[in-house]
């Protein structure tokens, strides 16, 4: 059963349950009001003969013809016989007995000898009793009348009410249903659907707009992890290919010193390769392994590092080890961010030495280094052939050598590594082309804050 039905249903059988009570209220008020006019009626007869029992049956017909009452008034002799005194338009058929007379002497009340009446008696003298009765069929009947309009107007409220609600919370329900649907099938996994529209009340429209804020966090969650599974998985095949590679060419160099006797400079030759081949699966494991380290390191780390120094430090290492480059710089004093000293060197390292790898062995070198607005600038430039594409976020074993050559190319680690490094710290690495007619590698690291 839908949710417009249950709550249409509800509504209207609360609706009937509450017409029905006060219906039923009102009924028992007004038989409860006739039934004690109908008692004062008896009681008055009655107590206008208890002063002196001689006089009491003539006071009892003086009563009641003066003020109309419908009653009946017989008299119950201690033989009993009955005599009739006054006879209502709704006549007694069973002769009242003693024992009724006893059981209504000190209150009006209704007898199982006589269904249908409420009698009263009082002592008559001479032993004899009248008893005044009165039917209450009327009452009964009029109960029966009310009753009767009470469940017509109870019915008809009713239909009102589910007239009224359907077309009160017809918008309402027909949006929610839509949206129960709309919900359903992103359960289910189709949610390329179209959004159904905001209609209704303003609870509607909230879990409206809550549930689309929930769909568009679900298809973004969806993709996120479609997109690291599809990274995982290109991952997994490069590290693979990337180790796969040397241990091919290690295994064949052992089986061919393993063969039979070779030359010297065939043996040579071949421990010559299978040694950097083992440096190579070495370098790349540990790049691995840092860029699984950088991965779970805090964004802020508590050292304080001071990138001018270090870069100072560094650069003049390079322009010793490398003095045919024409090397100029430009660092700001005392810039510091909070780091692992490790992690910066190798950053400055990797940079340097893609210089090394990738430009000629007499192109300039340029480093600038300053601080502004709560960021360490770091720009790295040289002069050698610069990139294909500029602007890409370096990714792993992404060799931006269109030969790919593995000894100018690396293991494509190296930028991805420098990445890392920078994003782990707050920060971004951007690539651009230099001025000087290579690459530039921008560096931007949130400085440290020293509380006060």
């Amino acid at each position: 059963m839908r949710i417009a039905t249950r709550l249409t249903l509800v509504f209207v059988v609360l609706t009937l349950l509450v017409a029905l009570a006060i219906g039923w209220f009102a009924v028992a008020m007004s038989s409860r009001a006739q039934y004690a006019t109908l008692d004062s009626a008896i009681n008055a007869v009655v107590e206008s003969g208890q002063r002196d029992p001689n006089t009491a049956l003539s006071n009892a017909l003086y009563v009641v013809q003066q003020n109309s009452y419908n009653l009946n008034l017989d008299v119950v002799f201690p033989s009993g016989q009955v005599t009739q005194l006054s006879t209502a338009t709704v006549a007694l058929t069973t002769a009242p007995t003693l024992d009724d007379v006893k059981d209504s002497l000190t209150h009006v009340t209704s007898v199982g000898h006589l269904p249908g009446f409420r009698i009263r008696s009082e002592s008559a003298g001479g032993g004899a009793y009248l008893v005044v009765a009165a039917s209450t069929a009327g009452i009964t009947k009029q109960d029966q009348h009310l009753a009767l309009l009470v469940a017509v107007a109870a019915a008809i409220i009713a239909l009102l009410g589910f007239v009224l609600a359907r077309e009160v919370m017809r918008r309402d329900l027909r949006s929610m249903e839509r949206l129960i649907d709309y919900a359903g099938d992103v359960a289910q996994g189709d949610d390329a659907g179209p959004v159904p529209p905001s209609e209704g009340s303003r609870d509607i429209q909230e879990l409206h707009r809550a549930l689309v804020v929930m769909v568009e966090a679900l298809r973004e969650r969806i993709a996120l992890e479609t997109q690291n599974a599809d990274a995982m998985q290109q991952f997994i095949d490069d590290a693979s290919h990337e180790l796969r590679t040397p241990l091919t060419v290690v295994k064949g160099y052992n089986d061919l010193l393993a063969s039979g006797p070779v030359s010297d400079e065939l043996q040579s030759r071949a421990v010559s390769r299978v040694r950097r081949e083992v440096e190579r699966m070495e370098e790349l494991v540990r790049d691995l392994l840092l860029l699984a380290e950088i991965r779970e390191v805090p964004l802020h780390p508590e050292l304080l590092v001071d990138l001018s120094e270090l870069v100072t430090v560094r650069l003049a290492d390079f322009t010793l080890e490398h003095p045919e480059r024409d090397v100029t710089s430009e660092i700001a004093p005392d810039v510091t961010i909070r780091a692992r000293t490790n992690y910066v060197d190798r950053l400055l390292g990797n940079a340097l030495n893609n210089i090394l790898r990738h430009t000629p062995f007499d192109a300039p070198v340029r480093v600038t280094l300053d601080a502004a607005k709560g960021e360490a600038s770091l720009v790295i430039e040289d002069g050698g052939a610069g990139l294909p594409v500029y602007g890409m976020r370096p990714q792993r074993f992404h060799r931006f050598d269109e030969s790919r050559s593995r000894e100018t190319g690396g293991s494509g680690l190296g930028m991805s590594i420098m990445a890392d490094v920078a994003e782990s710290l707050g920060g971004s690495l951007t690539t651009e082309p230099s001025s000087l007619g290579g690459l530039r590698l921008h560096f931007v690291l949130p400085l440290a804050t020293v509380a006060p």
